[in-house]
Formats: C-alpha cells, structure tokens, sequence
C-alpha cells in the first residue's frame, strides 16, 4: 500500500511541468563543483557551484545519471559522466591514495566501456581528461580543502550545459540501462505486471538520524533472510521501474526545503494527497507551526473551520480526496515505518479538528498557542525540554493518535504527570495535553469525569476538588507572605499522589496564612476562607492514593483554579 502510494506519487510529479523529476537511471544529488575542460580535454577551471544560503555556501541539487549500485566495503561502483573526488581525480581527505587510485582506474574504465563508440566532443573531452590527468596534481586544485571527498561535474569550454545533461550522454546512459541481460525477471509487488527486478532499491535520504548516504525501507543482507532461494531484494519482489518511482518520489518528499515533511520527535514525517490540494501546501504548518507565515491567514481560517467541525469554506478540494501520511524513523542503514495512514481531505480534516478541540483549555497567558504543534507538546513531554529526550515511541503513537481519533498513548498521561512532579510545572500546553487524554479516554471508554476548558465549580469530583484545593491554598500563602519556594514547590507530588497525608497538615498551615492576612486585610481574609470552605463542602474525607487518572484531574483541578484566581486579580487591578 505504501509504495503503490508513492508509486502513483511519483506518476503525478512528471505530469508537473514545473517540477523537474528524474527520470528510471537518474536521481537528484548533490553537486559542489565542477571541471570546465577544453575540446583536447585541458582543465581549464575548477567552477565552484555552490550557492550561498544563510552563512554558508551549501551544494546545488542536481539530475545526474545514477548507478544503481550500493558502494560498501572494497567494491567500486563508479558513476557516468559525475562522482565524487576519489573517481574523478583519483584522491580525496580520507587517507586511503591506494583505494582512490583504484577507484580513478575504475571510473576511467567505466567512462571507456559506455563512450567507446561515441563521437560527442564533449565525451571525447572527458575520456581525454581521464587519459592525461595524474592524481597527484589534484591537491594543488584551487578550492581542493573544500572540494575534497565532494560531487564534481564535468562542462566543456563553451557549452551551457553540463556534459551529463547533453542528450548524446544520457542515450549512452540510458541505452546502457536497456542492455541489462542479467535482470531477473518476476512479478512486481507493485504493479502486478511482470518487469525487471530490483536486486537492491536505491537509498533513501533525508530522514533524521538516518545514515548519510542514505538507508532503505526495503533490504535483505543476511543468509538467515533467503527465502525459497530467493535472497537480498528478490524475497520482495518489486520491479526496476517500481522501485526507482516509490523511492524518488519519498526523496522529493524529505528534501531540503520541502513544505510536504515535518519533523515529530524521531520521525521524519511526509503527507501528500492523490492530486494537487490547497491542504497539501500548508499542512506541515498544522502539524508543526514554523517560521514560515506566508500562509498563516489560510491555515488560520482553515484550523478555526475544521475546530468548529465543518469543512472550510475557502478549500475547493473534494474531501473524499485520498491523504497520505508516512512516518519513517532511523534503524541502523535502515528505515522502520513508525506510521503510515490513507484517509481522505474530510477525514484528516474532521480529526484534526478534534484533536485541537480536546486540547482546548483556558490560557495562561495571552501568548499561549490556540493551536499548538505537534513539535510543542512532545518537548513538555522530555526532559529540559530537549528535543533528544522526547521518548522516542511517543511521537509515532500521538500523531497516530491525532489522525485517527483513536485514544492518546497511555504513556503519555503518566510521563506528563512524572515531568510536573519533577520541576513542579503545570503550564498551559501540560494542562491542554492532560485533559486531551482525559477527555479523550471519557468519550471512548465513558470512564472518569468528562473536563470542560476551564473552572467547573459544580464538579463533585474529589481529585478535582483536590486540585481546586491545592490551588487555593498556595494563592493563599502567596498573599500571607512572600516566599520564593511554595508548597507547590514542596509538596505538590505528594498531594497529588497521596492526599491523605498531605492536606491536613497544608490546611493547618494555611490558617496561620489567613491569620496574617487578616491582620491587613480582614475581607480578603474572609473571601480565602470562604474559597476554601466551598471546595472542602464537596470533599467528604481525604484519600489516601489516587490512581494515575485521577492524578490528571487534581493537575487540571489545580490549573483550572490557578487560571480562575489570575482573572479575578487581573479584573481587579483593572478596576
């Protein structure tokens, strides 16, 4: 399904006039410098390519003709008409001369055996470069510290274009791909067409984490793997032309820059619909707001539409219209598929609007996000908020969770609740996620207590009259005296979690708050009595646990009254 996906995918992308694709032998690579050489195949220049973006000079993308053979270890698999410094000049940074030398006599060969019989000037000029060059001159290179290692080209004095994109090079290429006899032959897996069969499908880049030249969905290395005799790609057969579609198209879904991938936690995440959709342009900004804003009106109108459960007035696109989304995560020189699901415009639409409206509470402060990322709740989850210590199955399980309406992971509710007893923190995103799994839980297993976005002061419920308590007595001890450590601060986890204990012990403390506060003022004394005596009315003895569940409603009890007493202080002053 996935790569039948991406297959049709990649079939859309060359009906686009305005999206340059490779084509079956040629891929999308990266490409730092280039060897201007004369007819009689002089080097002429070294021409350095690269494109300044931000602070640094960063490598053009370009179309190249590309061998469909993995380099590892002692095997050589040069490239036609380009490689990288080791191929084309016989030296590199690596400290190896001898495999670079190899590697040159290798590349040269592999030139010789395709343009034999080819007349170009442009051929003649490289084969002829390769016939005089000497490898111990290429140090003296100008740009050689910054060149060594990288992707070279080759341009003949006088012509636009580079000597891979001359349409005589790329007949040689592509006539070389044709005459492929030892292609075994056998059904694709994708299209169900008899075809050529990939031995091994090319690399997959971009994926965070991942190794850098690139990993696979799809790979068989180990003998223990053979099945039927049938061994490396061949145990999953998918044919030549299937296997370059799916993994070009999911390499122009995770390139640089694309506006169809965000990142979630470990997850390099990609989406696209079956045609050209408005949705496809700005969802990533749904899933993950960035700095870009040139569409932030249209993903506004189009969040406050899907929030409210109806489709937005300004998308044309047909919401039966098939959405994609895949969620690939490093394995080693693998991929494991940490998501993937087929819906539809409406469906994602209906979902995400769920989604937000579950996680709607009241703001702390003005500046908390309507409509947060999904990039923002996962940091509340880690440590220090570092990006590296969001636990790496959660992200997979809350978009999953997000897209299908199906219940938050039931790890997240116990992690948030072990990231506020830590560092005594329940801000507005804590809070929003919190009653997300509780309200969430409520609709679909009609278990606990159903949480509104803000204070509820008819609730019976004890561990939310808990919170409420709590609330109120730390605002209390903040008017009485001034203190840089609360009993948030001290006693926070051990109320939450065994209440019993606690809170005779916090009221007793809190009359003698009162006390003080009467000696100034004996009304706001009276108003904080009265607080607490209405909480308390409910509460008809103190439990001595309370289960995880629970513990999330006494931490949205407490930010409920927490936020409540804020507005009436700020009315106040305003007044």
């Amino acid at each position: 399904m996935i790569l039948q996906a991406l297959n049709r995918y990649y079939d859309r992308l060359l009906e686009d006039e305005e999206r340059e694709v490779p084509v079956l032998g040629f891929s999308r690579q990266k490409i730092y410098f280039g060897l201007m050489l004369s007819p009689e195949g002089e080097l002429l220049q070294v021409l350095d390519l690269r494109e300044q973006k931000g602070k640094k000079l960063q490598p053009v993308s370009r179309i190249v003709p590309y061998e469909m053979e993995e380099r590892s270890g002692s095997k050589f698999a040069p490239h036609f008409m380009w490689d990288n410094t080791a191929y084309v000049l016989g030296a590199d940074n690596k400290g190896n001369p001898k495999r670079s030398a190899k590697a040159f006599s290798e590349f040269k060969a592999f030139q010789q055996q395709l343009c034999s019989g080819s007349d170009d000037p442009a051929v003649q000029a490289v084969l002829k470069f390769l016939d005089q060059w000497n490898p111990d001159l290429a140090e003296k290179l100008q740009y050689w510290e910054e060149m060594a290692g990288m992707g070279i080209v080759f341009q003949l004095d006088g012509d636009l274009k580079f000597v891979h994109e001359r349409p005589a090079v790329q007949r040689i290429w592509i006539d070389h791909l044709n005459t492929d006899k030892e292609a075994v032959q056998g059904m694709c897996l994708v299209t169900g067409e008899e075809a050529a069969l990939a031995r091994l499908h090319p690399a997959i880049k971009g994926v965070w984490g991942a190794q850098a030249k690139g990993a696979a969905i799809i790979s068989f290395n180990l003998e223990a793997f053979i099945s039927y005799g049938k061994a490396q790609s061949y145990n999953a057969p998918v044919g030549l032309k299937s296997a370059f579609a799916y993994t070009t198209a999911l390499n122009d879904l995770l390139g640089a820059g694309s506006r169809q991938r965000v990142q979630i936690g470990d997850a390099s995440t990609v989406f696209w619909t079956e045609r050209e959709s408005a949705v496809e342009g700005f969802m990533g900004m749904i899933f993950n707001p960035g700095e870009d804003t040139s569409d932030t009106k249209a993903v506004r109108d189009y969040l406050e539409a899907v929030s409210r459960g109806r489709h937005p007035d300004h998308i044309e696109d047909d919401p039966d219209m098939k959405f994609f989304i895949l969620g690939l995560s490093p394995n080693a020189s693998r991929l494991s598929v940490r998501f993937w699901l087929a819906s539809t415009v409406g469906e994602i639409g209906q979902r995400i609007g769920q989604h937000f409206r579950d996680l709607a509470i009241a703001k702390r402060y003005d500046t908390d996000p309507e409509y947060p990322g999904m990039w923002q709740l996962l940091r509340e989850t880690a440590v220090q908020r570092k990006t590296e210590n969001i636990p790496p199955l959660l992200s997979g399980a809350l978009m999953r969770a997000m897209l299908t309406g199906g219940p938050y992971p039931q790890s997240l509710l116990s992690i948030l609740l072990s990231r506020i007893r830590a560092d005594q923190e329940i801000n507005y995103l804590r809070a929003a996620l919190i009653k997300a799994c509780l309200v969430r839980r409520f609709r679909i297993n009609r278990t606990g207590m159903e949480v509104g976005m803000s204070l509820d002061r008819e609730s019976t419920n004890t561990p939310y009259r808990l919170g409420r308590l709590f609330a109120a007595l730390e605002h209390a001890q903040k008017k009485a005296v001034s203190v840089n450590t609360t009993i948030k601060d001290r006693y926070y986890g051990s109320a939450s979690a065994t209440p019993r204990n606690v809170f005779p012990q916090l009221l007793r403390l809190t009359q003698h708050h009162i006390a003080k506060i009467k000696q100034s003022n004996d009304r706001i004394a009276g108003w904080y009595d009265k607080q607490i005596e209405e909480i308390l009315a409910e509460i008809d003895a103190f439990p001595a646990h309370l289960k995880i569940e629970e513990q999330g409603l006494f931490a949205l009890g407490y930010y409920h009254q927490r936020a409540d007493f804020y507005k009436k202080t700020e009315k106040t002053e305003e007044e």
